[in-house]
This record gives C-alpha cells, sequence and structure tokens, in this order.
C-alpha cells in the first residue's frame, strides 16, 4: 500500500489558504492561495480559454496535504509558451488528436520556478515521484495525447527527464544585478557608446512631459482599473494577441497580491497613457502586461526595462525576468538565458522522434544563446 495517496481537485481555491503557504515559495507572486485561483475564477484561466483546472494534491497516511502539483487540461496552446504548435500539426497530420493535453505551468506567465510542491516536513522524494507517477497515469486513463511541465525548477527538470520525459529548451532575456549599486552604476558597466544610446531614449521620455510613476497593486482603487486595462487590451488587439485578463482580475490581483504586483504608470496631463504591469517575489521582478494608448518615442524601453532595472536596485531584487522573446533586450543589459520546460509524449514513437528533434535542437540553441551575449552592451575587460 502506497504511503501518498493522490486526488484531482477543479480548482486552485479547492486548497485551504494554509496549505498553499505552508507548502508554496515564500513570497511567491504566481505559486499562492490567491494568483491560480483568481486567474481561474475571472476565467482567464477557465474553460472559455481552453484551460480546465486538474490540479494534483498528495496526502500522507495522515490525511495531511504534503504535496501539490498544479495542472491544467487544455484545449489549445495560448498562453501556456510550450511553442508545441509544430507537434499538434504533426499530430493532425498523422490524424491523430493532440488536444486535449495536460500542462503543469503558469497560466499567461512564461516564469521559471518549482511545479512540484512539497510540505517542509513531507519526503520530498517520494511525493515528487508519487506526483509525477500520478500525472503520468493520468494521460494514460484519458487517453490524452501529453503531459507538459512549463519552466520547472532546475531540479524538477532533473526528476522529469529521469522518468521519461524530454527536454525542450529555449532562450530567454533576463537582467542580473553585478553589484551595480544605482542605475548609474549599472551603465558605468556599459560601453560609451551604448551607454549614450541608453542616456538617450531615457531623455527623450523626460524630456516629453509624461510623469512616470511606481504604484504598488495595494496603491491602485479598484475604480482606476478599468482605464488602465483600456491600455493593456487595446494593445493586445492591435497585434493580435488575446487580451486574457479582465479588469476585474486586475483588480482583484491588485488587492490580493498587494506589494508582489508593482504597475509602472505614465501619465499626460494626469490621464494614463501607458502602464507596464509586473509581479515580485522576494527576489525576483516579473515583467508582464504592456499597453500604451499612443506613440510615444522609447517610452516602451523606459516602462518595460528601465524603470524595473531601476526598482530592482533599489528594492534589492537580484534579477528581472522581463517576460519571453526581445533580443532587443540584449542591447539594454538582458543576458541571454536559456531555459527548459518538460514534456511526456505518451506514444513511445512520437516521443522518441520528438525527444530526437530536441536533442539535434539544443546546442543550436545554445549557440544561439551565445551568439546573443556577444551583443550585450557592457564593456571588454582587458585580460592584462
Amino acid at each position: 500500500m502506497s504511503l501518498i495517496s493522490i486526488s484531482a481537485v477543479t480548482a486552485a481555491s479547492d486548497i485551504s489558504r494554509t496549505d498553499w503557504v505552508r507548502l508554496a515559495p515564500a513570497g511567491h507572486p504566481f505559486l499562492n492561495a490567491d494568483f491560480l485561483a483568481i486567474l481561474e475564477r475571472h476565467g482567464m484561466a477557465g474553460p472559455d480559454c481552453g484551460w480546465q483546472a486538474r490540479h494534483l494534491v498528495a496526502r500522507d497516511t495522515n490525511g495531511a496535504l504534503c504535496g501539490i502539483l498544479p495542472l491544467y487540461l487544455r484545449a489549445n496552446s495560448h498562453g501556456d509558451f510550450i511553442h508545441d504548435w509544430s507537434w499538434a500539426a504533426a499530430y493532425n497530420q498523422l490524424g491523430k488528436p493532440y488536444f486535449p493535453k495536460l500542462l503543469s505551468g503558469l497560466p499567461h506567465t512564461p516564469a521559471t520556478g518549482p511545479r512540484l510542491l512539497v510540505a517542509p516536513e513531507a519526503d520530498g522524494g517520494l511525493v515528487r515521484q508519487s506526483l509525477i507517477a500520478a500525472a503520468l497515469e493520468l494521460v494514460a486513463e484519458q487517453r490524452l495525447s501529453s503531459w507538459h511541465v512549463a519552466f520547472p525548477a532546475a531540479d524538477e527538470v532533473e526528476l522529469l527527464h529521469a522518468n521519461g520525459l524530454v527536454v525542450s529548451h529555449n532562450v530567454q532575456f533576463h537582467w542580473h544585478d553585478h553589484g551595480y549599486g544605482d542605475f548609474t552604476g549599472f551603465l558605468v558597466a556599459f560601453s560609451a557608446e551604448r551607454r549614450r544610446k541608453l542616456r538617450a531614449e531615457r531623455r527623450r521620455v523626460a524630456e516629453s512631459g509624461l510623469a512616470i510613476e511606481v504604484r504598488h497593486g495595494d496603491e491602485i482603487a479598484p475604480d482606476e482599473w478599468p482605464a488602465l486595462h483600456e491600455l493593456y487590451a487595446a494593445t493586445f488587439d492591435k497585434y493580435g494577441n488575446y487580451a486574457a485578463v479582465t479588469p476585474a482580475g486586475f483588480a482583484d490581483l491588485a488587492r490580493a497580491l498587494g506589494r508582489r504586483m508593482v504597475v509602472f504608470i505614465a501619465r499626460d496631463d494626469d490621464k494614463p497613457v501607458a502602464l507596464s504591469i509586473c509581479f515580485r517575489s522576494t527576489d525576483t521582478l516579473y515583467g508582464r502586461y504592456w499597453g500604451t494608448s499612443g506613440n510615444y518615442h522609447s517610452l516602451h524601453f523606459e516602462l518595460c526595462f528601465y524603470q524595473g532595472i531601476d526598482y530592482c536596485l533599489r528594492e534589492g531584487l537580484a534579477t528581472f525576468e522581463p517576460g519571453a522573446g526581445g533580443e532587443h533586450k540584449v542591447a539594454r543589459g538582458f543576458e541571454p538565458t536559456v531555459v527548459r520546460s518538460c514534456h511526456w509524449i505518451e506514444d513511445a514513437r512520437m516521443r522518441h522522434l520528438i525527444g530526437q528533434h530536441l536533442a539535434r535542437q539544443h546546442p543550436a540553441i545554445v549557440d544561439y544563446a551565445a551568439e546573443a551575449a556577444t551583443h550585450l552592451p557592457f564593456r571588454k575587460i582587458s585580460a592584462n
């Protein structure tokens, strides 16, 4: 008889706040009792968007909850950042269904972090292995194509790979504090030419007459969110993206997360004209949403990058993850960083083919990250 029993819940709110606090990383903006529950309640991670919660919970022989694996049944790949569209197309060409699939990850959030949450007093190895086995069993029982674990922690990647999941690699661009002290110290590390260009971008914004403010979630009133949301939604619509978060969703996130939500707002005569919405943990700032009502020179760089770096340096945050993609981040001091996801493909032949493809792709991704790093703006230090 197993020492661990596994069951599934259909909402993050079915897991008590006490258990979330015990198992989730302290101060994390996404893995907590509120973030997933709010996204689910407002439909941002609901069936209409192709998300159905099937979170796995582990309990010990006394019935105490000792493990959580966030898990969603997905009807599409929008908002999970797995980049498996070509896999779905291959399945379609073979007359095989790819959806639904299972995903362990954060809806609309490409942030690396733990996915197999374990109580401090529990046998971590046993609980994690039990959660993995239960997810694989769920794939087989429901005849699903696959289970994907998006951006797990490094030690979890190794464990998942040991359990037969194949590993994919991608590149994001992250800022790290290398002891800069303040923004001036950060710029000192730049080459003279790159430093002039960055200062010119910031000067254009400063001379535009726009006022920029930094506010935390608990400093923004609920009735402010419709106007702020309009900036975000209009920008997403302009580029053909789906604005999943509602005004009420933002307001609830702000209320629940408080200082773990950070919003940079540009105003013209007190009217908000652009914003960047970020979230923070105790050591990392995560950039998530950008929106604007106009075309303001360099304002995107100011709100999405420079204000965030300045905030990290003031607040003592070591890392800034501004979101997926964007080679233009390199010239502004964001370092190419290889991130990983893990995939169980139920069909053994497809698993082998996809695994071979990912193995061939890996060196090219590492080379791309290395080549991109040569374009960082920092001064070259002489070996002499």
